[in-house]
């Protein structure tokens, strides 16, 4: 089940990118997973994808709700972005640089339109296989291919504009 933890709060995290939210709707998504157990069922597919998808749903719902709102950032937003990194045995400028690094990241992902940001996260951050993420966004796993690919070449795309210049260090 920590495992699934990780992986609610990862998406709501990128969703948010707040930390102290992230933790909230996650709370707020295994409250209402609880709440609605008894509408699962089990040939819909595995239950795990189930809370994904239950996750997913009410992480949309709440951006929508508030994605008029600034997102003011805090020094809370200074902490290292999770992105699966042991960070315990780094020395600072490894930390600053991987921070710096997973930063880059997703001011890229954010650059993506919301249906490729989520079909390259769940496979290339999250680690889905193709058939859970089909059945975690309910579209054809055809669909799903050419959602990571698509969102991998904007990605690159968003990148290469966003890198610094050779200049800026000489």
């Amino acid at each position: 089940m920590r495992d699934l933890n990780s992986k609610i709060y990862n998406m709501a995290y990128r969703y948010t990118r707040r930390f102290e939210l992230a933790e909230e709707l996650t709370q707020d998504i295994f409250l209402k997973v609880f709440q609605n157990l008894n509408s699962y069922r089990p040939e819909s597919g595995p239950l795990r994808n189930w809370v994904m998808r239950v996750g997913r749903n009410l992480i949309i719902d709440r951006y929508r709700a508030t994605r008029h709102e600034k997102n003011v950032a805090g020094s809370e937003e200074l902490e290292q972005v999770d992105f699966h990194v042991e960070t315990g045995t780094r020395n600072p400028f490894e930390s600053v640089y991987l921070r710096e690094k997973a930063e880059f990241l997703m001011s890229g992902l954010q650059s993506l339109t919301t249906e490729l940001r989520e079909a390259v996260t769940l496979r290339d951050i999250e680690g889905l296989a193709y058939l859970e993420i089909a059945q975690l966004l309910e579209i054809p796993e055809g669909t799903v291919k050419s959602r990571i690919n698509r969102g991998r070449i904007e990605l690159a795309k968003a990148l290469h504009r966003r890198r610094p210049s050779e200049e800026a260090y000489t």
